[in-house]
């Protein structure tokens, strides 16, 4: 792909300082492909200028925190990483040690409690003890320098950013999600100077294609219009695009878009989209992205960071 290299840093995330660009990569992980192909096409993202990354322990068994460490070794000093705490109920102390030894890093710059999305794991997150207090000790050993959490919760995430113990938060924006995420949740973190890193711009890949998500086939086709070329085969579902779904993202303005970037070709496609973008959407596309997006993800199974939705 000729000239690349054109994402620049935009703004800074929240409070922490960092100025990151407006996309980040995600979804670094599948063991069936070799381990220096993977890291190949981490650093073709980051060579085009990308600086947010992130990881998780639960990611194909650490698989994707090796690639990420792999990855940014000789880039560490002007990149960003995202890590996550997978088990709330159990020690934290075990599970940073891990990560930070699959990364082979002396810190990650922010761990975040993954998927924490209800009233009960928040409560017990910030109570004597818990989770966040054990994450601060480790901020202080300089093991992380912010911490966060990522939910599928409207309703938790407005508790915890106004609690102020929050320096990032990770959560769902993009054609269809809880419209909390975008009315109450983003504008509040903007207030409070949290910053914002969202994911699910493509609906899990529900809205362009034909899946129950993350390159899941459909068992069962809901009925759809005949494909245009007419007679025999599959029905065409309705599916949304690529630009539809970017850019009704980058019209919301998270601080940034987390995207998956697995693979050149899904590289290749959304920096295009991302460079096509120009200027916001305007209140009558956003809303025909939406309307769109309904009879796109109708039939596709359970919408689990929307909890006003299918």
């Amino acid at each position: 792909m000729k000239n690349r290299i054109t994402f620049a840093p935009r703004r800074p995330l929240g409070r922490t300082g960092f100025v990151a660009t407006q996309l980040g990569i995600g979804d670094l992980a599948d063991r069936r492909i070799a381990m220096d192909e993977l890291v190949a096409t981490a650093r073709r993202a980051i060579d085009a200028g990308l600086n947010v990354i992130d990881t998780a322990p639960g990611y194909e068994d650490g698989y994707s925190e090796e690639i990420v460490g792999r990855a940014v070794r000789s880039v560490r000093d002007r990149t960003f990483i995202i890590d996550k705490i997978d088990h709330h109920d159990r020690p934290i102390a075990p599970q940073v040690e891990q990560s930070l030894r699959r990364l082979a890093m002396d810190h990650a710059d922010l761990f975040v409690f993954h998927g924490l999305s209800t009233m009960d794991g928040w409560h017990r997150a910030i109570g004597p003890g818990g989770g966040l207090e054990q994450l601060e000790a480790f901020r202080k050993a300089g093991k992380t320098r912010f911490v966060g959490i990522s939910s599928h919760c409207p309703q938790v995430l407005a508790v915890a950013v106004e609690s102020g113990r929050l320096d990032v938060v990770l959560f769902p924006i993009g054609p269809y999600v809880d419209e909390r995420y975008i009315g109450q949740v983003l504008p509040l973190c903007r207030q409070r100077g949290v910053g914002t890193v969202c994911f699910k711009t493509f609906g899990a890949g529900k809205l362009v294609g034909d899946t129950t998500g993350y390159n899941q086939p459909l068992a069962d086709r809901p009925r759809g219009k005949v494909s245009s070329g007419g007679g025999a085969g599959e029905p065409s579902l309705p599916h949304l695009s690529v630009d539809d779904c970017l850019h009704y993202t980058l019209t919301c303005d998270p601080d940034v878009a987390l995207l998956g970037l697995s693979f050149p070709n899904e590289q290749d496609t959304a920096l295009a989209s991302a460079r096509r973008f120009t200027r916001p959407l305007s209140s009558d596309q956003m809303a025909d992205i939406r309307r769109r997006a309904v009879e796109a993800i109708a039939g596709k199974g359970k919408c689990w960071w929307n909890p006003g939705g299918v």
